[in-house]
């Protein structure tokens, strides 16, 4: 076999960047030499041509070579008379599939002329069909995180993995296994939704035909397909975020990146949403998902790690993450303040002895509290049966003047455990 790889520079690198890879037979490498556009070559009987380029010079690159007979420059599309591998859009046999489909190793990132590290040294691992969850508060580090696995972030150090390609080493490889679905919409406002979609193929070398059929498909399971000749401008929040995940499939990545996918929108329009990422799970699609929402990360989440300071603080299921946390059920407790001079202080300390107890959170008073009569809440992480406890708390309070105005039981919650790990001070 006969190798030879050919170079060229981009006249104009800040345009926006196509990648294609057409298996063009019988073509050799001195056929793209000279064009004005980044171009591997490797030849053989049949040649694969791998090609990042401008985009406004995509359809000229192959016409030059003698291979297209029709261009779309609207839309960018290449309409030639090629195979597109299915190498190039990440497509693999179960065979040849990675052990993980997320790997990261000692990753850091630190910031030019900031004294911490954004990301230090953090490790995990993402099985392949897996939901990850990445939870943290604001300045944890999951943004960076999640920009370095994505190249938009280069690394100070570790490595980071994605579909079995070193994302520092082989960006333009590591792109073709992802996509990423951001949180706010970034579609292109001049272009209907179903141009949007097969816009997006084109750029990941995507046939015509077949991202047309793609498109159709993706947008009737996401309930769109009577609008495909819609515009953004005329979507609700809802139907943008759906048409956002139609479009980061139309490639058909390894791996999905979401981005608080389910906030601002209404309890139909999450559910919805809820259910077509399980059915990606289903599919054998890796989501890592970055939310604020406890309740969501539960629910889709096999495993969650939460961050903080840069660091990976926990990893594991979300349920044995709850039972890790001090007490296996909570009792919580509002009181009445009174007049008597008992602090919360105090009688905190004083239901931390009581059997049973393992711990005890203040929390915060709630918003309709009326000024003339004040309350305070507090709930005790308990051992063993909560409802055993009220009577004891009830009397603690009684001896001490107080009294008890409301009790609530349940089991502790992710956001307990995201509380108890990262603490309740605002960013």
């Amino acid at each position: 076999m006969r190798e030879q790889h050919v170079e060229v520079p981009c006249e104009r690198p800040e345009r926006r960047h196509w990648t294609a890879t057409p298996l063009l037979l019988g073509v050799e490498p001195e056929h793209v030499d000279g064009l004005h556009q980044p171009a591997v070559a490797v030849a053989d009987r049949h040649v694969g041509l791998h090609v990042s380029v401008c985009l406004a010079r995509v359809a000229r690159v192959l016409v030059d070579a003698g291979l297209v007979t029709q261009r779309d420059y609207t839309a960018g599309v290449i309409a030639a008379n090629v195979n597109l591998s299915r190498v190039s859009r990440g497509a693999t046999s179960d065979r040849d599939r990675p052990v993980t489909a997320v790997e990261v190793s000692e990753l850091v990132k630190r910031y030019p002329k900031s004294p911490v590290n954004a990301v230090d040294g953090i490790t995990f691992a993402v099985e392949p069909g897996e939901v990850f969850g990445l939870l943290g508060p604001n300045g944890a580090g999951k943004t960076t995180t999640v920009g370095m696995l994505t190249t938009r972030v280069k690394p100070t150090g570790g490595r980071a993995m994605v579909g079995g390609v070193d994302v520092g080493a082989d960006p333009v490889r590591a792109r073709s296994m992802l996509a990423v679905v951001p949180q706010r919409s970034n579609l292109d406002r001049s272009l209907s939704i179903r141009r949007n979609l097969t816009f997006h193929a084109a750029y990941h070398g995507v046939p015509a035909a077949e991202a047309t059929a793609r498109a159709d498909e993706l947008l009737e399971q996401f309930g769109l397909r009577e609008r495909g000749d819609v515009k953004p401008d005329l979507f609700s929040g809802g139907q943008s975020q759906r048409v956002m995940i139609a479009r980061a499939l139309m490639h058909e990545p390894q791996v999905l990146f979401l981005d608080e996918p389910t906030t601002g929108l209404d309890p139909a329009a999450r559910l919805f949403v809820w259910d077509r990422l399980r059915e990606l799970r289903e599919r054998g699609v890796t989501l890592i998902l970055t939310t604020h929402d406890m309740h969501e990360a539960a629910l889709l989440a096999d495993r969650v790690g939460i961050m903080d300071h840069g660091k990976l603080l926990a990893l594991d299921t979300p349920d044995a993450l709850m039972r890790g946390l001090p007490g296996s059920s909570t009792l919580e407790l509002s009181v009445h303040a009174g007049t008597n001079g008992h602090s919360p202080e105090s009688v905190i300390d004083a239901f931390e002895t009581l059997p049973g107890v393992e711990r005890v959170e203040p929390l915060p008073s709630e918003d309709n509290e009326e000024p003339d009569d004040p309350h305070w809440r507090v709930r005790l992480y308990v051992s063993g049966e909560a409802s055993q406890l009220v009577a004891p708390t009830a009397t603690l309070l009684a001896d001490r003047g107080l009294s008890l105005s409301g009790v609530e039981l349940g089991e502790p919650t992710l956001e307990d455990v995201f509380i108890h790990l990262t603490g309740r001070t605002l960013r």
